[in-house]
């Protein structure tokens, strides 16, 4: 028995190029850059002075007092996400069966609200702490929320493999829809961990850009990268079952025709090249796609030394001398790396150059090193048929989730 075919009809994001999936497009083929100066925090006393974060983003034009008052920053950035998602759908809950309707979304969402509530324990102790402490913290936090918010009562889960989280939590949907149970699923990532002490962490371990100058700290690929700038947003879709999408008699954006996961089992920090190429090899597999085929990679693309080089190595391992032909591009370099929400944003990304014929650029790409000798579309979007492409994300400590996507 065959699986049945899960397919895209619904997009939504809020990212620091834009609060909607129209303004972020408009960024990527401009070659915008979303990174700017720290303003979250005082930022005198580190040694990073930029990160990418979500501008003139308003909760309460989303959702009610209350959910804005009981929900951390990437929770309003999910739910505003699938806002616009379920409204690109045309998805009508009052014609669906309520528990054939699922979420899958991974969250970083309340390391500000941890630090926050451990502060109160301290000063006025055990009987000050929020009631809902777990329900806001917890890494279900938006994957339940939206549930709510739906009236979905099918699967709910939020998977979180660091980096690749966003995209893990799509595959995970799709694999709902294939297993059968559930029809539709509005699966995705989100964050907002930019908070003092998560980003003094990443930056003593040395994975964060110290580049003063905003306009060229995030250069994925580039001889002269530093590290990666940390973002936030949020990126969400909407996937069905091919048949419950023709029989809705909605548009189809694109197909997920595949996935693949693989874990190192190597290093906390350093990437292996080989695990990343078998997470690759497997979404080609398990989409039927020979490698061939291949006519676009969005990179996992971060900018740090190590992970360009080893994402660089992992392409040539499985496509071979066709590497060097392969159009590849990092959303990274113009939003930075969105953490759990990055694999959901960037394959909304891949499911834009599907439709649009257009491959957005990896901007900063000055100077060729030599580790890193493929074709990253520098700086200037190109115009150019896209049927079949393949999306990276690779964890922190070795979780990979790769995914290929068909134009329909």
């Amino acid at each position: 028995m065959s699986m049945p075919r899960v397919v895209a009809t619904g997009m939504g994001t809020i990212n620091p190029l834009g609060l909607s999936v129209e303004e972020f497009w408009e960024g990527l083929v401009a070659g915008k850059s979303g990174i700017g100066p720290i303003t979250h925090f005082d930022s005198r006393k580190f040694y990073v002075k930029v990160d990418a974060e979500v501008k003139g983003f308003d909760p309460t034009e989303y959702m009610g007092p209350k959910i804005v008052d009981r929900n951390p920053r990437a929770v309003h950035f999910a739910i505003a996400a699938a806002r616009e998602a379920i409204k690109s759908a045309r998805l009508n809950m009052t014609r669906e069966c309520p528990e054939r309707v699922g979420v899958s979304i991974g969250c970083m969402a309340g390391t500000d609200y941890i630090i926050r509530q451990n502060e109160l324990f301290e000063k006025r102790g055990p009987r000050r702490v929020d009631p809902l402490f777990i329900a806001k913290s917890g890494p279900s936090a938006a994957a339940m929320q939206v549930g709510m918010f739906l009236g979905a009562k099918g699967p709910n889960s939020s998977v979180n493999s660091l980096c690749a989280t966003g995209l893990d939590a799509i595959g995970t949907a799709v694999n709902f829809i294939r297993l059968g149970y559930a029809d539709v699923m509005v699966a995705g990532g989100a964050d907002s961990s930019l908070n003092p002490i998560g980003m003094a962490g990443i930056d003593i371990l040395g994975a964060l850009s110290r580049e003063p100058d905003p306009a060229k700290a995030s250069r994925p690929f580039d001889l002269n990268r530093s590290g990666f700038i940390y973002g936030e947003g949020a990126g969400i879709v909407v996937l069905e079952s091919y048949k419950h999408a023709k029989k809705r008699g909605v548009p189809i954006l694109a197909e997920l025709a595949g996935v693949g996961w693989s874990f190192d089992a190597y290093d906390q920090t350093a990437p292996s090249a080989e695990t990343e190429a078998y997470a690759i090899s497997s979404a080609l597999q398990n989409a039927g796609v020979k490698p061939e085929k291949i006519n676009y990679i969005n990179a996992h693309g971060t900018s740090t030394r190590l992970n360009d080089a080893s994402e660089s190595k992992a392409i040539k391992i499985v496509f071979g001398e066709k590497a060097h032909k392969i159009p590849i591009s990092s959303t990274k370099s113009m939003i930075g790396h969105t953490v759990t929400a990055a694999g959901a944003i960037e394959a909304i990304a891949c499911i834009l150059t599907l439709n649009k014929g257009i491959i957005h650029p990896t901007i900063n790409y000055e100077t060729a090193d030599p580790e890193c000798d493929l074709d990253y579309v520098p700086n200037v979007a190109r115009s150019t048929q896209v049927n079949t492409c393949l999306t990276n994300s690779f964890g922190l400590g070795g979780e990979n989730c790769c995914m290929v996507l068909k134009r329909i």
